[in-house]
């Protein structure tokens, strides 16, 4: 099945592809402090509610989003016309590790929130970051943490080792190793997390209710439903997550 059309059914409830609160990035936009022509770069933009929303703020930033979901693609520059219709934003539909700017060190604010994969992880990510911010910049990560040592049941139901992530004092220092001082984290608390998986279970159902027809349908259901008992069995108590935001300076 098409991973863009599984992430689309699963989250088109979302608002925010993440387990984040709207207040919670509300209050990670008021303490970043862009000034008028400030560079903005994100990483794996989702649905653009991060961007749209320093847009909103900020409103004489200019703004690049890449994602590779053509589906996430159509919604952000649907909204960019609905809500900010004169910002300076431009949405490209392409994998996030092949983007390169026209010239390094030259975004004010890069970020990736929550989507590290992309570089091979939390590490790869600051390290890629880190080379298109400018000096005396500013870099937001999303990453996922262990609250606890994962049970063997739990990784192999997700598919993934007990180091692909760290701890959030971890993924902190990781930052540290880049020369990046985290001034701020956000960290997902449980009703954010059981928001953002309940909205995908939720979603699913309704989608094969309506389209019971699909080839893809049972397919979806399976994953989801085996989703939901990983989540409900550890994963609500195992892994969390923070967002990072660092200040890069010259």
């Amino acid at each position: 099945m098409d991973m863009w059309k599984f992430f689309d059914i699963t989250h088109r409830e979302h608002i925010l592809c993440n387990p984040m609160s709207l207040e919670k990035l509300e209050q990670l936009i008021i303490l970043l402090p862009l000034k008028p022509g400030a560079r903005v770069l994100d990483i794996a933009t989702g649905k653009g509610e991060f961007l749209i929303r320093l847009a909103e703020r900020y409103r004489q930033i200019t703004g690049t989003g890449v994602d590779f979901s053509p589906y996430c693609i159509a919604d952000v520059r649907r909204k960019h016309q609905e809500r900010v219709p004169d910002a300076q934003l431009h949405f490209l539909e392409m994998d996030g590790a092949k983007y390169v700017p026209e010239a390094l060190e030259s975004f004010d604010l890069v970020a990736c929130i929550g989507a590290s994969w992309i570089y091979g992880g939390h590490r790869g990510t600051l390290g890629a970051l880190q080379k298109m911010a400018a000096p005396d910049s500013w870099i937001v990560v999303g990453e996922p943490y262990w609250r606890h040592e994962p049970e063997r049941e739990y990784l192999e139901a997700i598919g993934a080792t007990r180091s692909d992530f760290g701890t959030h004092y971890q993924n902190v220092e990781a930052g540290r190793e880049h020369g990046l001082e985290a001034v701020y984290t956000l960290v997902s608390s449980q009703d954010d997390w059981d928001r953002y998986e309940g909205l995908q279970w939720y979603a699913a159902e309704i989608w094969a209710s309506d389209h019971r027809y699909d080839p893809d349908m049972e397919t979806v259901l399976k994953r989801v439903r085996e989703s939901k008992t990983a989540y409900l069995m550890w994963g609500r108590e195992t892994l969390w997550g923070g967002r990072f935001m660092c200040s890069r300076r010259g």
